[in-house]
C-alpha cells in the first residue's frame, strides 16, 4: 500500500509539473496581423450539419483578412446542409460549395472529404476547420500571425469548448486537460520526434508545401484519429508543429447531450490510446489518481494504526493526492477557459470516460469499428483513387 501511495503521489506531481509549464509556455491566439498576407483556403468538411452550418459559413465570411476563400464539401448530407450553406453565403464570391464523390474503400469519411478539399483549394495555406467551429472576425489574421511568428509549418488550435449539459461539462474538458497535463508543449514545438505530436482536427492549418510533403490526408486515409496521425506525419517529414489555445477567438460546441458525447469520444478513444491494452491501463491509472484518493479518505481503511499516524498515512496522504488532482484540473480549466467548479467532479468524469471506453471496445469487438453519422468506421485495404469533387 505504501508503494502504491508513493506511485500515485509521484504521478500527480509529474502531471502537475507538466501542466504548470504548459500553462506558461502554451501559445495563445491574440489580436495580431502577419507581415505577409498569404492566400488562405478555409476548408470545411460537412455531413448533416444543417443545425450549425449557416452560422458557421457567415462567421467564416466575416474574417477581416484580405485574401482567402471558404470551400465547403458536402459529404452526402441528407438534411439540406449544402443548400443552407449556399443561402448563408448570399452569393459571396469567396465561397465555393462542392459536392463530394462517393466514399472509396480504405478511407474514413472525414479524411476523404478533407482530401478532396485540399485538391480543390487554391490558397498557399490550407486551414481545415470543422462545421461546428465558431471563428471571431480577427481569428484568421491572428492565426496567420501566430504561424508566422513561430515559423510553423503546421499549427493546430485547441478551440475554447462551450459546454452546457452536465455530460458536456464533465467529459469535453478532459480533452484539453489531457494535452495540458500529459504532453509538454515545448516538446511538441521543438523536439522532432513523432511521439511529441498532437493535433485537433477542429482547426488544423498547413502551409501547402508542408501538407503535400507530409502526405496529406491520403497518408492517413484509414485513421479515425486523423489529426494526430497528420501531426506525426508532419514531424516525420521534418516539419515544425505548433499547438495553440483558441482563447475564445476560435471556439466550438462539440456535442449537446450524453449520447452524442459518449459516441463522439468513443469513436476515437481506442485508436487515440493505441489499442485495448493501453486504453485499459489509462483507465486504471485515472481511477488510481483521481478516484482512489477520495475512496481512501472516505473509508480510511487498508492501513495500520502506525501508518495512520505517519505522513504517508490517512488522512494526510489522501488529502495531498486530492489537492494535487483538483489543483491540476483547476489549472488546466483556467488555462483553457472552462468552468473551474467542474474540476471538483473529476472522479465522476473518470467514471464517464470509463463508460465511453467500454462503448468503444464494444463497437470494436462486436462490429469491427466505431459507428458515426450512419457509417461504420473500419480500416480496410486502401486503394488509390483519382478524381475531384463536383463543384456546385
Amino acid at each position: 500500500m505504501i508503494f502504491l501511495a508513493i506511485f500515485i503521489l509521484c504521478a500527480l506531481i509529474a502531471i502537475s509539473g507538466i501542466c504548470v509549464v504548459n500553462t506558461l509556455s502554451f501559445p495563445r491566439l491574440r489580436q495580431a496581423s502577419p507581415a505577409r498576407w498569404r492566400s488562405v483556403s478555409l476548408l470545411v468538411p460537412a455531413r448533416n450539419e444543417a443545425r450549425v452550418i449557416g452560422k458557421t459559413i457567415r462567421n467564416l465570411l466575416q474574417q477581416d483578412y484580405p485574401d482567402y476563400e471558404v470551400v465547403l464539401l458536402d459529404d452526402d448530407s441528407t438534411d439540406g446542409t449544402l443548400e443552407i450553406a449556399r443561402q448563408a453565403a448570399q452569393g459571396d464570391q469567396r465561397f465555393r460549395p462542392l459536392s463530394g464523390l462517393p466514399l472509396p474503400d480504405g478511407w474514413t469519411g472525414k479524411n476523404w472529404a478533407c482530401h478532396q478539399l485540399a485538391q480543390a483549394a487554391q490558397g498557399e495555406v490550407l486551414v481545415f476547420t470543422d462545421a461546428d467551429v465558431h471563428w471571431q472576425p480577427a481569428a484568421l489574421r491572428s492565426l496567420m500571425a501566430l504561424m508566422e511568428r513561430t515559423h510553423a509549418d503546421a499549427v493546430t488550435v485547441w478551440p475554447a469548448q462551450h459546454t452546457v449539459t452536465w455530460a458536456e461539462r464533465l467529459v469535453v474538458p478532459t480533452m484539453t486537460y489531457a494535452i495540458m497535463a500529459y504532453l509538454p508543449e515545448l516538446g511538441v514545438r521543438y523536439i522532432p520526434l513523432p511521439a511529441f505530436a498532437a493535433a485537433n482536427g477542429q482547426c488544423l492549418a498547413f502551409h501547402r508545401q508542408a501538407y503535400e510533403r507530409s502526405g496529406g490526408h491520403a497518408a492517413v486515409r484509414s485513421k479515425v484519429v486523423e489529426d494526430v496521425a497528420l501531426a506525426r506525419a508532419a514531424k516525420r517529414a521534418g516539419m515544425r508543429l505548433v499547438m495553440a489555445l483558441g482563447q475564445g477567438m476560435i471556439s466550438a460546441r462539440m456535442y449537446t447531450n450524453w449520447q452524442k458525447v459518449r459516441d463522439g469520444f468513443a469513436k476515437s478513444i481506442l485508436e487515440g490510446h493505441g489499442g485495448t491494452l493501453l486504453l485499459c491501463l489509462s483507465a486504471l491509472l485515472h481511477w488510481l489518481i483521481f478516484v482512489y484518493p477520495w475512496a481512501w479518505l472516505a473509508l480510511g481503511g487498508g492501513w495500520s494504526k502506525a501508518d495512520h499516524d505517519a505522513w504517508l498515512g490517512w488522512p494526510l496522504m489522501p488529502l495531498a493526492m486530492i489537492a494535487l488532482g483538483v489543483g491540476v484540473r483547476l489549472l488546466s480549466a483556467a488555462a483553457t477557459r472552462h468552468r473551474l467548479e467542474d474540476s471538483f467532479w473529476m472522479p465522476v468524469s473518470v467514471v464517464l470516460l470509463t463508460l465511453i471506453a467500454v462503448q468503444s471496445l464494444w463497437w470494436h469487438y462486436r462490429y469491427g469499428g466505431p459507428q458515426w453519422k450512419g457509417r461504420r468506421i473500419a480500416a480496410s485495404v486502401p486503394r488509390q483513387v483519382e478524381g475531384k469533387p463536383r463543384e456546385r
